[in-house]
């Protein structure tokens, strides 16, 4: 570039698929697809996690049978309506093959095949948009402007995976997304930006994730342009305990309140959403 003008961002995508993530991410890829040089799916299966039958056995042992339609709706059977399309236009792939960027499976964010594309990719800054591994200190070095992760919660409250079932046990409940520095801990880093997101009343705790998820596409993309520009302002915050999946006995809790996993309109998003 000539003038002057600052290079952009050289960007890393890391993300989980999930009905509740996949058209998020897949809008922020397009938004950054001028910057995106990689993008990494991780391995919902992959041996190191336990494999499928693994960590079933894991959600079932802590979380009984109640948890299983929401992991089925989130992961289970969007992959298998994908397979069957005919096309995955709007998908985070279409928009990889679009882009020409390069898309690898992640089964080891901090092993060495991962490292080599980072490194061949050249990126900047790493971004993580509903991913399930944590990034060592090391992985997280290896970008020159460091990693920004997107997470929906109001951190320090409801790190973990599942932030909206716990915000929604509340009343009112304390909705919204932050963005937030990469550290190797869970939902930790100084926070970069963050807002609020009123939700109405009844929600399942699936259809206020996806909500959720839309609005840190836009907030992630805000993100980038203040670290491109050199104008990030990070706000440091003690954290609070970790909010972990959901024990049995919390999800009768939640029943009993009327807090509800999933709906007839989460089967519906699961059906479309694109892998």
């Amino acid at each position: 570039m000539g003038g002057g003008a600052t290079p952009r961002l050289r960007i890393a995508l890391l993300t989980l698929e999930s009905t509740a993530s996949a058209a998020a991410v897949a809008a922020f890829a397009r938004v950054q697809r001028e910057r995106l040089v990689l993008v990494g799916r991780s391995d919902p299966y992959r041996r190191a996690a336990g494999g499928m039958a693994g960590q079933l056995w894991r959600h079932l042992r802590r979380s009984g049978p109640r948890l299983l339609p929401w992991l089925a709706l989130e992961f289970a059977l969007p992959r298998l309506f994908s397979a069957w399309r005919l096309d995955d236009a709007g998908s985070l792939a279409a928009v990889c093959r679009e882009a020409g960027v390069p898309m690898v499976a992640v089964r080891d964010v901090n092993g060495p095949p991962f490292h080599a594309a980072l490194r061949e990719a050249r990126a900047d800054l790493i971004v993580t948009f509903h991913f399930d591994q944590i990034l060592t200190a090391e992985t997280i070095a290896l970008a020159p402007r460091g990693g920004i992760n997107v997470h929906p919660s109001l951190l320090p409250r409801h790190r973990g995976p599942m932030p909206a079932f716990w915000a929604l046990q509340e009343a009112p409940p304390a909705l919204g997304v932050t963005v937030h520095r990469l550290v190797p801990r869970i939902d930790a880093g100084p926070v970069l930006v963050q807002r609020p997101m009123p939700l109405p009343a009844g929600l399942s705790v699936a259809t206020a994730a996806r909500a959720l998820h839309a609005m840190g596409a836009g907030l992630a993309s805000e993100a980038v342009a203040m670290i491109e520009a050199g104008a990030a302002k990070e706000r440091s915050f003690a954290p609070l305990p970790y909010c972990p999946f959901p024990s049995a006995a919390a999800l009768r809790t939640a029943r009993r309140r009327g807090v509800l996993l999933v709906d007839a309109e989460d089967w519906r998003a699961a059906r479309a959403a694109r892998f």
